[in-house]
């Protein structure tokens, strides 16, 4: 006999399991299936070296929805997140730096020392984003509007998105810049030091196969400064033990409220009758029945992997194929015994600047030409890095005299060329980190000898180790022709499938990539409308 349950959720990512929670708390019986052995997806904490709790992949909370942490009272299960403060650190090599705060008047002097233009503008500037953040950030929370609806209820909808944006008034031409432009022409209109613009325009390309002249990186850049971190607005964290602190809090919260989570239970197949979805058929060959299941799985391993082509429209389908997963995004995690010393601030111990982001960037231009590689299928020859050392807040992380330090690269493409192919990854892998040592050793040249071990995540490892297709951290390129009622596909944008009763529930939907948790409390809440 079929185990049955009212539900099941296809991956224990946070939001599978902000989705299991919801729909639990709704009384229904939840089954959660995860492939790997450990729950949160690419928002884990694992001992990749002895006796430290490293976040192998997601690394920063700041965007995790507030809602979401009250409803599910997920403070009671040991999440918490610890401001960094200073939050940004940028070092050039003519030994000058750039910190930044959540201090307006420190900011400003330090951006002063750069362009007193500049610090005049900085505070106009986040005051416009701030403003359209608080227009835009609560329709994260709710199904995108859509000029496709025909329900009443759903134009309803649309219709007072369209009364607040005329609101917005001559502001509205700043959120269409925002949404359609590229990073470089926005911080070009307002600043004038590359110092400044390249420290905030590396928000606009992480994760994103893209430079800063691209179009649609400004939303990019949008999206990562609308966090907030213990109701401070767009302040960045560290979750306490690592992220997998908040995705433990998940999955005890959602045990609490009777939700089953099974790990090393990869699904082979959704079972589909007609137009009715089943249940799951596990790699193993058991099977679980349930009206209802959720995939917090991409479009192209969900559709095209697990449902197949022949339950699904001719039209849906190649809407799938287009999607774009276009990615340039390595990871490397490195374990140290000392902190970086970096030339533009001499410290060899820890000090403020060693607390945030570590920006390795020079200018815009630099990004540019990292780019350039990439889009041509080659590792960039000088690698833009976004460096963290959680463990200078968070001592828990790891043995005393140790430090974890989190390296995220910019641009690795997935496709290489030249006679390369995804699978040479493997083969490059390390060389390529080589590489990405040399350059932060141009800045800390302490950094070679003080590297313990480390361990490296190409866009291959991204797709085999956490089913990404082609390593794309927002499962789908974050673009405006793949965003709002685009996202996943025309027609699909309230996390419903043509399959009856599959729903997706993942970052591959409204409102996109990021440990947001707003994809799965969506899901949830819609199925939940459609009477599920």
């Amino acid at each position: 006999m079929l185990a049955t349950y009212d539900a099941i959720i296809i991956g224990a990512g946070h939001n599978g399991l902000v989705a299991a929670c919801y729909l639990a708390r709704a009384g229904r019986k939840v089954l959660v299936l995860e492939r790997r052995s450990v729950v949160g997806g690419v928002c884990t904490t694992e001992e990749l070296f002895p006796g430290c709790k490293v976040s192998t992949a997601a690394y920063v909370n700041g965007i995790f929805q507030p809602q979401i942490v009250a409803d599910l009272k997920l403070r009671q299960y040991g999440f918490d997140v610890l401001e960094r403060n200073p939050s940004s650190f940028t070092p050039f090599l003519d030994r000058r730096h750039l910190l930044l705060s959540s201090d307006q008047a420190f900011n400003c002097a330090q951006i002063a020392k750069f362009s007193r233009h500049d610090a005049d503008a900085y505070p106009r500037y986040e005051d416009m984003l701030n403003r359209l953040a608080e227009f835009i950030e609560p329709t994260l929370m709710e199904p995108p509007p859509d000029p496709l609806a025909t329900s009443v209820g759903e134009l309803w909808q649309l219709g007072q998105f369209g009364l607040k944006a005329r609101k917005l008034g001559s502001q509205l031409g700043d959120l269409m810049r925002i949404m359609t432009g590229s990073a470089r022409s926005l911080l070009d209109a307002w600043f004038e030091s590359d110092a400044l613009k390249a420290t905030l325009a590396t928000d606009a390309i992480i994760g994103a196969f893209a430079a800063p002249s691209t179009p649609g990186t400004a939303y990019v850049l949008f999206h990562h400064v609308m966090g907030e971190t213990n109701g401070a607005r767009g302040v960045w964290g560290y979750v306490r033990g690592g992220m997998g602190g908040l995705t433990g809090a998940l999955a005890a919260a959602a045990r609490a409220m009777g939700v089953e989570i099974v790990c090393d239970s990869p699904v082979e197949r959704i079972r589909v009758r007609g137009n009715q979805v089943e249940g799951v058929v596990l790699a193993d060959g058991s099977e679980v029945s349930a009206p209802l299941v959720l995939s917090n799985a991409d479009c192209n391993v969900t559709f095209l992997k697990l449902v197949g082509e022949p339950y699904l429209p001719p039209d849906f389908v190649a809407a799938v194929k287009a999607i774009r997963y276009d990615s340039a995004s390595l990871k490397i995690n490195l374990l140290l015994s000392e902190v970086p010393d970096f030339t533009a601030c001499p410290s060899a111990t820890p000090a403020p600047h060693h607390r945030g982001t570590i920006h390795i960037c020079e200018s815009l231009d630099y990004i540019e030409r990292a780019f350039d590689d990439a889009k041509y299928g080659r590792p960039s020859r000088e690698p833009v890095l976004e460096c963290t050392i959680p463990s200078v807040v968070d001592e828990s992380v790891c043995p005393r005299g140790r430090h974890l330090m989190n390296l995220f690269v910019q641009y690795a493409p997935y496709e290489l060329r030249e006679g390369d192919r995804p699978g040479d990854w493997d083969r490059i892998k390390e060389s390529f980190a080589d590489r990405c040592i040399d350059v932060l050793a141009r800045y800390a040249p302490n950094i070679r000898r003080t590297v313990v071990s480390r361990h490296v995540l190409t866009p291959l490892d991204l797709e085999r180790e956490f089913g990404l297709t082609g390593g794309n951290i927002f499962q789908g390129a974050m673009t405006l022709d793949q965003l709002l009622f685009m996202r996943p596909v025309p027609g699909y944008a309230r996390y419903r499938t043509p399959i009856q009763g599959l729903y997706l529930c993942g970052a591959a939907t409204h409102p996109g990539g990021g440990v947001m948790g707003a994809c799965g409390y969506n899901a949830a809440h819609q199925a939940l409308r459609d009477g599920a």
